[in-house]
């Protein structure tokens, strides 16, 4: 009969709580402890709002640890010695003492095919470069960000219409099923090929900025399926910036035209005017009349 393995699990957003799900729900791991971001002021109240992880974590009794930075609070760990060290999605990147805690092996979801994609925003990334596929990748963590050896990987095909939601709660599943399936191995590590190796930035409010004189439709049409809602698409057309929600390279019953570069055509289905409420493309267009 085997040994239930111990885990530390560290994660933060909505992304991280199928992986942690999947490891509390598995008799053959131990969650003794879970670490997340602090609680942190949401809306015109600035009331303040826990983590998703935090959120599951004591819906299961486990013990919760929210330091500003876990590597200044190392003494709260010292005492464990965990089999394994998880991070999903945690926020931190770790020194090399924490990484030494566990007896196994510190590991870390990843939700891109690495070594391509290492950085804070590969499911934002791959659609805006318009890839055919993408996967997640579990790794050994080393103080480098996303450049540990890889002990899994999974791939999925990117579809035509792609959004951010959907292929983040889709890796995020994928992820979960990764994760318990490769800690129940024997673990083998293999080296990234750094010849291979691509970046990804963290996106700014700047990256949602399009312009149709210099983008063709399906390039604005690629930032609208990647950026929104964060940090969203903003086009100035007729001397109004507009937020653009949701379009389409196909004309639909709600949509209204966008001439392009390259005398392509986006489809504006779903749009924001200035201080006003989203609206159908349509609507916006009798309104200018």
């Amino acid at each position: 009969m085997s040994v239930t393995k111990t885990i530390i699990f560290c994660g933060t957003p909505e992304f991280a709580v199928p992986s942690l799900a999947a490891l509390t729900e598995d008799p053959f791991f131990d969650v003794v402890l879970v670490v997340t971001q602090p609680d942190k002021p949401v809306g015109r109240k600035q009331e303040l709002k826990p983590p998703p992880i935090k959120v599951f974590a004591q819906t299961h009794n486990i013990p919760v640890l929210q330091p500003a930075n876990l590597n200044s609070n190392f003494s709260a760990l010292e005492s464990q010695k965990p089999d394994f060290l998880v991070t999903v999605a945690y926020g931190q990147i770790l020194k090399q003492s924490i990484l030494d805690l566990p007896t196994i092996a510190a590991v870390n979801i990843h939700p891109s095919l690495l070594p391509h994609c290492r950085g804070s925003s590969p499911i934002q990334n791959v659609i805006l470069a318009g890839e055919q596929e993408t996967g997640v990748t579990l790794q050994v963590m080393t103080e480098e960000l996303d450049a540990g050896p890889v002990l899994a990987q999974v791939t999925t095909p990117i579809d035509e219409r792609e959004t951010t939601k959907t292929l983040h709660d889709r890796l995020s599943t994928l992820s979960a099923q990764l994760l318990t399936e490769t800690l129940k191995q024997t673990l083998d590590p293999k080296p990234q090929d750094e010849s291979q190796v691509t970046f990804c930035k963290k996106l700014t409010r700047e990256n949602g900025n399009v312009d149709p004189s210099t983008m063709t439709a399906e390039e604005i049409d690629r930032s609208v399926r990647a950026l929104v809602p964060w940090p969203g698409v903003l086009c100035s057309i007729d001397g109004n910036e507009l937020k653009l929600i949701e379009t389409s390279l196909e004309e639909t019953d709600d949509s209204t035209p966008l001439t392009c570069t390259n005398n392509s055509t986006l489809h504006i289905v779903k749009l924001q005017p200035p201080g006003k409420n989203p609206m159908t493309g349509k609507d916006w267009e009798r309104g200018k009349h």
